[in-house]
């Protein structure tokens, strides 16, 4: 089985969507992931988007990139997140993308962190992220596009951290615009059976972002990569494999190490 790889836009050479996506394809990728600004700056991108599309650019998927997050215990912040979101899934299919992909918050607040208490119970974070989700599922199946939720590690996100704690939310809201993506950094964190956890969320992963354990690109920590694409296989899973990571080198040098060892 071949996995499509997309790099993210920022990663890529070119001053243009066509020339970073031929950048791309010279050098093993498939596609780009793109960066979902929000503010209405991702959807002022729309002529843009459409016209890379027109001229043959794949760009499977996006990653939000916004000031606030559905996850925000301020309730203003919270509503801006979830309109910043819907604008996003609007623009989406513009540029053919399949979702956008979004945490519950980065860095709103750790558990594992002073001050260690937050300012709502579980049950009530839980109970507003499914109301948000429900919310922008029912816009996704409007506009045709879905939101994948990410979980963090237990220093970027208090609440979904496990490929089980997404799956479970994602199973309350049931929404088909709603699903999982699995960040193998994260995942390196978290996730005490890597191949495991995989398998158990099975179809509802529809989307991987690519990080080794040193945040850098797949290859350079001890990530267990055989593992995850074994599981991956096991799962039938022919959705994207996305790099969100730093790189180690120049891309041109980097992402053909990168496809030689995902590429089977």
């Amino acid at each position: 089985m071949s996995f499509r790889l997309a790099a993210q836009e920022s990663m890529l050479e070119g001053d243009t969507l066509e020339e970073k996506f031929a950048f791309a394809r010279a050098h093993g990728f498939d596609g780009i992931e793109l960066s979902g600004r929000g503010g209405g700056v991702f959807a002022a991108r729309r002529e843009e988007l459409a016209a890379a599309l027109a001229a043959g650019v794949v760009m499977p998927s996006a990653v939000v990139a916004m000031p606030h997050f559905v996850g925000d215990f301020d309730e203003d912040n919270r509503r801006a997140a979830i309109e910043d979101v819907k604008g996003l899934l609007s623009t989406l299919p513009a540029a053919g993308a399949a979702g956008i992909v979004m945490p519950n918050g980065f860095a709103v607040f750790s558990t594992r962190l002073p001050p260690f208490e937050p300012p709502r119970s579980e049950e009530e974070s839980r109970a507003k992220l499914v109301e948000s989700l429900t919310e922008l599922g029912r816009h996704g199946e409007q506009v045709g596009a879905k939101v994948f939720l990410e979980p963090l590690n237990r220093y970027e996100d208090y609440l979904i951290n496990t490929l089980a704690d997404a799956v479970s939310i994602v199973e309350e809201v049931g929404s088909s615009a709603v699903s999982v993506i699995a960040d193998t950094f994260h995942m390196s964190i978290e996730e005490t059976d890597l191949g495991a956890a995989i398998r158990q969320a099975g179809s509802h992963i529809e989307h991987v972002q690519l990080g080794d354990s040193d945040r850098l690109e797949p290859g350079h920590g001890h990530y267990d990569w055989p593992e995850t694409l074994d599981a991956l296989e096991a799962i039938g899973y022919d959705g994207w494999l996305a790099m969100e990571c730093r790189l180690s080198g120049p891309p041109a040098e980097v992402l053909p190490r990168v496809s030689a060892l995902l590429k089977r």
